[in-house]
């Protein structure tokens, strides 16, 4: 009788689009943006209730998922309130994640 080696399983790790440059990448390494009941906001534990879209860390993913892309995954129309938060926190990106 020939001894079979034990298979052992992989994790399953959880994988999601960037709405601005379409790669798909771990869920942990982007940042997630939620459509709540009080306006959008961006997820730090991406656990928050309500519908979510994925983006990088990095300032071209973000320019071109503000100019609609977003909106579309999030199936709703972003406002003044809305853009201007999201626009604050593109802005606090350090220059190591801004891709430039």
């Amino acid at each position: 009788m020939s001894k079979k080696k034990p298979v052992r399983k992989t994790k399953h790790i959880p994988q999601r689009t960037c709405v601005g440059c379409r790669q798909v990448l771990e869920k942990r390494s982007l940042v997630r943006i939620v459509r709540a009941a009080d306006g959008i906001l961006v997820d730090p534990t991406g656990k928050m209730a309500g519908r979510g879209a994925y983006l990088h860390n990095k300032l071209s993913c973000w320019v071109t998922a503000m100019k609609g892309e977003l909106a579309k995954a999030l199936k709703t129309e972003l406002n003044e309130n809305d853009k201007k938060i999201l626009s604050e926190f593109m802005t606090g990106l350090t220059d190591e994640e801004r891709d430039l």
